[in-house]
């Protein structure tokens, strides 16, 4: 199976207790349609977890924003919460990885703390 989509956050190296390491990362993939007679396009989005097993050095360039092509199997984990709720999510086994696009440099949006707004406040319209 192949998706593309774009990495939610940055990958992370786990290392098992037998040695082994594996490099966990998620992705959202966004599917678009068009209901017959609808107005509005529908937009789907759907998160896989990762898990790639060749190369633990692909950590460094798995970072969050990346348009990644990913070629592997899907896995479904079907478990129960804490409360005692089904609960399920989509594990993708990655064979291989093409990266289209690298998240830009500087790319991440900051929200101002309010200590760090500098407008005036006696200006306000209401």
């Amino acid at each position: 199976m192949n998706i593309i989509g774009r990495i939610t956050k940055d990958a992370v190296v786990k290392q098992l207790k037998d040695e082994r390491q594996v490099v966990e990362f998620s992705v959202a993939v966004n599917d678009y349609y068009k209901a017959k007679g609808a107005e509005k396009a529908t937009e789907v989005t759907t998160y896989f977890n990762c898990a790639y097993w060749v190369n633990p050095k692909r950590v460094e360039q798995l970072k969050k924003g990346a348009l990644v092509e990913l070629d592997g199997r899907v896995g479904v984990n079907v478990y129960n919460d804490m409360k005692g709720e089904a609960k399920g999510s989509l594990t993708f086994h990655v064979n291989s990885i093409k990266i289209h696009q690298f998240p830009k440099q500087g790319a991440v949006a900051t929200v101002p703390q309010p200590n760090e707004i500098t407008e005036p406040v006696d200006d306000l319209p209401f």
